[in-house]
């Protein structure tokens, strides 16, 4: 991700940033694939290592530096967890601070809670829809929401997007629910009455996320 010869970082743009977690799924896919097919099978993880395309050697490569630091990590391990532990925590209260995202995580509770009361919601498929696509939304938001000092403004404007799409999908299914009469005005204006403001907030944080890229770039 950087300029050629120029040691200047290279500031993708959300597009960019798309293709590349487009990419990173279609290779999470492809894993979960193979693990499925050839779980049961004695030679499961070479089998997966060559098909996804990792080499022997990297993978020897890898090993032999792990086992040379065993003795590092044997030490280090405590402190490795607390450090983690503290990033964590760190990083959910800066998202208890975010209005946009505790309203994603009472809307899911409220979704969840919704599904799980009702029998004929539990495994209709436009319930799970909804469930699950509300779930996607909050961790999409999660994901931009966590940056560090917008150093990477494309991917956060890439997750915001993913975060809208989820936010939209879930809209439709929430209005097919009704209309289907599984769900009634109540049920439909508490999941709207937070949908609509958290899709208005993911619209309103790209356009100050694209106008901060374009200014980062000499764009005006």
């Amino acid at each position: 991700m950087a300029e050629e010869n120029s040691g200047v970082p290279e500031l993708w743009d959300e597009y960019q940033w798309e293709r590349f977690l487009q990419q990173q799924d279609r290779k999470t896919e492809q894993y979960f694939e193979l693990f499925e097919k050839y779980q049961d099978h004695p030679d499961r993880d070479e089998i997966i290592a060559r098909e996804m395309g990792w080499s022997a050697s990297e993978d020897e490569d890898e090993e032999e530096e792990e086992g040379e630091s065993d003795w590092i990590e044997v030490v280090d391990e405590d402190d490795d967890a607390s450090e983690e532990e503290d990033e964590d925590a760190a990083e959910f209260e800066e998202l208890q601070h975010s209005e946009v995202y505790m309203q994603s995580m009472e809307l899911n509770r409220r979704v969840f809670t919704l599904v799980e009361d009702r029998d004929t919601l539990k495994d209709h498929p436009v319930a799970v829809e909804l469930a699950t696509r509300v779930a996607i939304c909050g961790a999409k938001l999660a994901a931009a929401l966590c940056g560090d000092d917008l150093s990477e403004v494309g991917m956060t404007i890439a997750y915001l997007k993913r975060g809208l799409k989820a936010a939209n999908d879930a809209l439709g299914a929430a209005f097919r629910l009704h209309e289907a009469g599984m769900i009634d005005a109540d049920d439909l204006e508490s999941i709207t009455s937070l949908l609509f403001p958290i899709r208005e907030c993911i619209v309103d944080m790209m356009g100050e996320y694209r106008a901060e890229l374009r200014r980062r770039r000499g764009e005006g």
